[in-house]
């Protein structure tokens, strides 16, 4: 199921997901913590999740060698079928050879990272393309090889909305690129450096890396933190039609929000007030979208009155 979790600033909205109910299920389920959870009385249900995790708005890699198409686990597909050319195949290059992160096929110039940072005494430091590969992260003898008329650096370059067109006779490649553009992220590349994201950007490249290889590690409850920050109306409708593919196929997912299409689609909300600070942190109505917008001394209620016209 979908809930939601709404109330004002400081009404204790991250405190009960975040602090609570996500540590103290991780704990349960005997995977690592960085920190304790908070005091709880009891946690029922557990017994039917294997996982529990937060997709918040860190970048997806700590190095400009994290990328989208490594991220959401496409690139080692694509390392193989330029491995399995004749070009390569006569060459004996295997997979590996088109990895950016081993030495015998990337650029020694910038480590197949495609540029040279360059640190500015009075400026702030700049990112230059490298000299050496032309930005391409390849050697000029990785680059000879071609699938589809592109090498391993134009592939890395091409647009998602490009890349679909690219893949689209390949499925394992394809849906996950698919899944990019249904999220409005069309215009990344495939080969974007993670400094480069915003934290709206990279939590939805989390979310499909999920939907891509998450579909055998059991029932899992998902945790966000207001993850429509920053997005327009219409890329929210596209956010919830992939939050929607996580509960289709059995997950559960608790997102704190104060958007009200993402209340509105939610299977249950629980709303957290009165107000904020000391005279927040209870439970002050609980129940589906129409059941609070009739609560009239919850503000959520206020707002989804408004919303339904009721």
């Amino acid at each position: 199921r979908f809930t939601t979790v709404t109330g004002v600033s400081g009404s204790g909205k991250s405190s009960l997901v975040r602090e609570v109910l996500l540590r103290a299920t991780r704990q349960e389920l005997g995977l690592v913590n960085e920190q304790s959870p908070g005091t709880y009385a009891g946690l029922q249900g557990v017994s039917s999740l294997r996982r529990a995790i937060e997709i918040d708005q860190s970048p997806i890699g700590r190095t400009p060698r994290s990328v989208p198409a490594t991220y959401i686990g496409i690139w080692n597909l694509v390392r193989k079928l330029l491995a399995g050319t004749p070009e390569a195949r006569a060459r004996g290059y295997g997979p590996s050879r088109f990895s950016f992160n081993v030495e015998e096929g990337r650029c020694p110039g910038c480590k197949g990272r495609g540029f040279i940072h360059v640190e500015m005494a009075f400026l702030p430091d700049v990112d230059l393309p490298c000299e050496t590969c032309n930005g391409l992260r390849f050697t000029p003898e990785t680059l000879e090889v071609r699938w589809q008329g592109l090498n391993a650096g134009e592939l890395l370059d091409l647009e998602i909305a490009e890349a679909v067109e690219v893949f689209a006779p390949l499925k394992a490649v394809r849906q996950p690129l698919e899944l990019l553009m249904e999220l409005g992220l069309g215009y990344l590349h495939l080969g974007q450096p993670s400094n480069t994201l915003s934290g709206g950007e990279a939590q939805r490249i989390k979310l499909v890396s999920e939907l891509a290889t998450g579909l055998n590690t059991g029932p899992t409850l998902y945790v966000m933190d207001e993850p429509t920050t920053g997005l327009h109306r219409d890329d929210v409708d596209r956010l919830l039609g992939v939050l929607q593919k996580l509960v289709d196929r059995g997950d559960t997912l608790v997102v704190i929000e104060h958007h009200p299409d993402v209340m509105l689609a939610a299977d249950w909300v629980l709303d957290l007030g009165p107000e904020g600070g000391a005279q927040g942190g209870r439970l002050i109505a609980k129940g589906s979208p129409e059941t609070i917008a009739k609560r009239k001394r919850s503000h959520t209620g206020k707002v989804l009155r408004l919303e339904l016209g009721a």
